[in-house]
């Protein structure tokens, strides 16, 4: 096969996105070579995708009509993606597909790619944490995914085995570094400057928390919010930045619990530019995501996981993350160790960093090169 090579690109999410970003900017940079397609689905917040690609410069090429998916169950959701990225392969007959983790769309987009018999790579491969049920839905699909992946693209080492353990083929996987590193070298800014600093004293510290999941919507939340509020009234020179997702019941208990305290900003939520250098410049990242997880040790940043187990378990050996979860008395314990205990935050500030020296992507299209070049 002779370039230009077509790829296709498939995510529904905004971490699906910025987890592809780095490599579709490099195709974007070699025409010649390259023809990357682009096609989302907007399974979560429509208007959180659209913002997201917005902000890095995108053109969608397929956008799949995501009016019924965003809010029906999952086995809806698959059911819908399956038959409108079946249209879709049909209209853009790419080379190989590429999806990145473990959202809905790339279940459907592995689906489709083996019906069709086309090549499919997975960014973020070999994740897992051992539970069927824990993320749910996420650490089923990011398994299926790989039974039907034809590149794997694990993040570490120890991704890797996860592979070799479950028997795929070891010629076909690759330890590249994860891709979130790559975004982190290219969008830390020096000078960075933002009103919602300038807001805060120079000799407060900041607290900055994500909390999104569904597993966590309702009393898990609810608890956590109680305990933040807590942590920034006791501690005076502790200010907590918490950009709210978008969803109803989030904005409801964020208002009910964490509202109207002069030291607590309640934000929407950022572009990633602008959130990278927010959290390289605070304290403690509180956290139930996943790439946040990746991200924060590239920034030398502590982590408290809002969740009761991870599937990027290196972090939390190297000690650049500590599972929480969300209970409150762990999770006061474990941010006022770090405010007070100038020993225990430099550990975990400069602990080793596993996901990768920020040359991902580039390992990544290298190999998508090789491989389609020899079919």
């Amino acid at each position: 096969m002779q370039p230009p090579y077509k790829v296709m690109f498939l995510f529904g999410t905004r971490a699906e996105i910025l987890k592809l970003a780095p490599i579709i900017r490099l195709m974007h940079r070699d025409v010649d070579k390259w023809q990357a397609v682009l096609v989302a689905t907007a399974q979560g917040d429509s208007q959180l995708l659209n913002d997201t690609l917005e902000y890095l410069k995108f053109h969608v090429d397929f956008s799949v009509d995501a009016s019924n998916i965003a809010n029906s169950n999952e086995v809806e959701q698959l059911s819908q993606l399956l038959h409108n990225l079946n249209n879709v392969i049909n209209a853009g007959q790419p080379d190989m597909v590429l999806v990145a983790g473990d959202a809905t769309t790339s279940l459907a987009a592995s689906l489709i790619s083996f019906y069709h018999h086309i090549p499919l790579g997975h960014v973020e491969a070999g994740l897992r944490t051992y539970e069927r049920y824990s993320p749910f839905p996420d650490e089923m699909h990011r398994r299926l995914t790989d039974d039907l992946a034809n590149l794997y693209f694990a993040p570490t080492t120890g991704a890797r085995d996860n592979l070799l353990q479950e028997h795929h083929p070891a010629k076909q996987i690759y330890v590249t570094g994860n891709t979130a590193v790559d975004s982190v070298e290219c969008n830390l800014q020096e000078d960075f400057d933002h009103p919602l600093l300038r807001k805060i004293p120079a000799d407060h510290r900041i607290l900055l928390m994500t909390m999104r999941r569904k597993d966590n919507l309702g009393t898990p939340m609810k608890r956590v919010f109680h305990t933040m509020r807590d942590i920034i009234e006791t501690n005076k020179d502790v200010e907590l930045i918490f950009p709210v997702y978008p969803h109803a019941e989030e904005v409801s208990l964020a208002d009910e619990v964490l509202g109207e305290h002069e030291r607590i900003h309640l934000i929407e939520p950022l572009n990633h530019h602008d959130f990278l250098n927010i959290a390289a410049r605070s304290a403690i990242l509180l956290t139930d995501s996943g790439g946040l997880q990746e991200e924060a040790p590239a920034l030398h940043r502590p982590v408290l996981l809002l969740r009761d187990e991870t599937e990027r378990q290196e972090a939390v050996s190297l000690g650049s993350v500590k599972i929480v979860g969300t209970d409150p008395t762990t999770i006061q314990q474990a941010v006022f160790e770090l405010l007070n205990d100038e020993k225990k935050y430099r550990q975990m500030e400069q602990a080793e960093m596993p996901f990768g020296d920020g040359h991902a992507s580039e390992k990544i299209l290298n190999i998508i090169e090789k491989y389609l070049y020899q079919k």
